[in-house]
């Protein structure tokens, strides 16, 4: 059975309300981005029958696919779920459609790229991602602790520093300007970190700089590689409070890529404008630790797109769990 492969490009929602049967589901409100893992998902839909795979219906990580092996395990599962709450997956209602398998399209660069959903499927060395690496009420106490402190705000986002400040102005931190031990809300994280078994030395690991970042809806990261003398070797990013998908670029040798002027804050015109690199992206659950080390760390870009927010209700089909009205 797949359990959270690439599945975007490979199905659809037939038009109209109910749609032709298929052996395949599409279930809004339900998926990582509301707490349920893909492992979950098919549990619980596997008793209606043998489930073939669970896929991302798309970016929001709140809609899922479920495919059966049989067509009659997803009428079944249709009837029973549909519009009511389930108790396996935190009492939330799901909205189910009949989905049809349609095949896969070539990728362009400009246009659509493929979103993995655990680092082995982006092919980058020191590439590393653990999902649910904190628990729902860490990540609680977590935002309650950073919100209480004061802090730094730039041209679209809000930042606090400790250990030491990133400068922006010079994209580097001063060596002598040390503002002491990391605070001991994130002792519980940087001991979970030390006992990763599965990256070389992360027990021997000096971490000693973070920043937190705040970034409202629609605002994102420019494509940038973090500054090697301020950050040395490896860097630990933790999702709270949303899911996102960050994207990689790799640019080919003598390609001149602009960076931002103060920072990761301001955009970059035409990111897509050259063509000289490879891409790649993943999907960042709520409550995941992104590991950057070795390749992944100084060889390639990463970038989370910026995107335009609506303004006023939803008009799709299922407005209650848009992920756009969070």
């Amino acid at each position: 059975m797949q359990i959270g492969k690439m599945g975007l490009p490979q199905f659809a929602r037939p038009r109209g309300q109910d749609g032709e049967s298929s052996p395949n589901l599409y279930v809004a409100n339900c998926g990582p981005a509301v707490g349920h893992s893909f492992d979950t998902v098919a549990s619980v839909f596997s008793s209606f029958g043998e489930v073939k795979g669970v896929y991302a219906a798309d970016e929001s990580g709140a809609r899922v696919i479920v495919s059966y092996i049989e067509e009659s395990s997803a009428q079944e599962a249709l009837k029973a779920l549909n519009r009511r709450p389930c108790p396996d997956l935190g009492g939330r209602f799901l909205h189910i459609q009949y989905s049809i398998h349609q095949a896969p399209k070539q990728v362009h660069m400009n246009n659509s790229n493929p979103v993995a959903l655990v680092a082995s499927e982006v092919n980058i060395p020191g590439l590393y991602l653990w999902h649910d690496f904190i628990t729902a009420t860490e990540e609680e106490e977590l935002l309650a602790e950073v919100d209480d402190r004061p802090w730094k705000s730039l041209a679209k986002r809000r930042v606090q520093h400790y250990g030491y400040e990133f400068l922006y102005e010079t994209r580097n931190i001063d060596t002598r300007q040390h503002m002491g031990e990391l605070p001991s809300f994130v002792s519980p994280v940087l001991e979970r970190i030390s006992s990763i078994s599965d990256v070389d030395g992360a027990a021997n690991m000096d971490l000693d700089q973070l920043t937190v970042n705040e970034y409202p809806s629609g605002v994102g990261l420019s494509p940038h590689i973090d500054t090697h003398s301020a950050f040395e070797g490896s860097i630990f990013s933790l999702s709270l409070a949303g899911p996102c998908i960050m994207e990689f670029r790799r640019y080919s040798e003598g390609v001149s890529v602009p960076e931002p002027v103060s920072g990761t804050d301001s955009k970059v015109e035409n990111p897509d404008s050259s063509s000289n690199f490879v891409r790649r992206a993943i999907y960042l659950p709520a409550r995941s630790l992104l590991l950057l080390s070795g390749e992944a760390r100084y060889a390639w870009h990463h970038y989370i797109p910026h995107h335009k927010v609506r303004k006023g209700p939803c008009k799709c089909e299922f407005p209650q769990c848009c992920d756009l009205q969070r």
